[in-house]
């Protein structure tokens, strides 16, 4: 099930999409794919290799504190292997990653999965601080935009629901004593032990220093890869980010987000007055 519900939204969001397009659309969207500049393309794809080049070396800060000194090429290997394995089984890439650790470099499973989930820690704070940016710069845009699509009782609705979450769930991680409660403490807890352990680590300073790098090469990639269509080579900085932010949550419903983020990226794209076909095209090129 946890292969084929992820893969079942991809497929059903790719057809949803296609199926709501008129022939003209569809011919609009087949024109961006072939006169798209693919050498953007390329050097996109270069920067989200350097990005992972740089997750490999920031990777040795985490586990030298452990007594292990792991070599820089089967670091990227097992980062590599990891992007793969997620295409095809979502939320594998982190297992696989700490199995080829642990048979190159003789490094316990659960001491390198810890180390990766700590990471994964980081990089969740680096995403939620881009998204908080995102909606500053966007805010004005983004309330008309809510302002004018959502009937106002629906509005209420959603903004009750969301305060009546954030006040149960709390409680409910708090006094339930079910077997998913359980796994929310865990969870909340790894929170805890992998943030302390990167304020334990000797190098703090370069450990930071390359996850500025990773997420300054992630934004890059995506910088560039906008110039492969003359439509999105002159987005606004704002929009840019949004959008950034919103393709890189698509990456937790689907495999590599598949379906889900040419989806997102198309809706989020046509809310600042970009075309759908350019967004969906867009979505695909990247």
């Amino acid at each position: 099930m946890q292969i084929a519900i992820p893969l079942g939204l991809g497929i059903f969001l790719i057809w949803y999409i296609y199926q709501s397009f008129t022939p003209k659309q569809l011919t609009e969207t087949k024109k961006y794919f072939a006169g798209a500049n693919y050498g953007f393309v390329l050097l996109s794809v270069a920067f989200s290799v350097l990005s992972h080049v740089s997750r490999s070396y920031r990777w040795n800060f985490m586990l030298e504190p452990l007594g292990y000194k792991t070599k820089l090429a089967n670091n990227f290997m097992a980062v590599s292997v990891a992007y793969l394995m997620n295409v095809f089984i979502p939320k594998s890439g982190e297992v696989s990653r700490g199995i080829i650790l642990d048979k190159y470099e003789g490094v316990p499973f659960q001491k390198g999965f810890g180390t990766i989930i700590s990471e994964r820690i980081v990089d969740l704070l680096f995403l939620l601080f881009f998204t908080a940016l995102a909606l500053v710069i966007k805010f004005d845009e983004l309330y008309d935009y809510v302002m004018e699509s959502i009937p106002p009782s629906l509005l209420y609705v959603i903004i009750f629901g969301i305060v009546l979450m954030g006040v149960s769930i709390p409680l409910y991680i708090k006094f339930s004593k079910s077997n998913i409660n359980r796994k929310l403490k865990n969870f909340v807890i790894g929170l805890k032990e992998g943030v302390f352990s990167i304020l334990k680590m000797r190098k703090k300073g370069a450990f930071l220093f390359h996850t500025f790098i990773i997420w300054g090469l992630y934004l890059l990639s995506f910088y560039t890869a906008l110039h492969a269509l003359p439509a999105t080579a002159n987005i606004p900085f704002g929009t840019i980010i949004i959008t950034f932010v919103v393709g890189s949550f698509t990456f937790a419903f689907t495999n590599s987000g598949f379906g889900t983020y040419p989806a997102a990226v198309a809706g989020i794209l046509t809310v600042f007055s970009v075309a759908k076909t350019v967004g969906v095209a867009f979505g695909w090129i990247v």
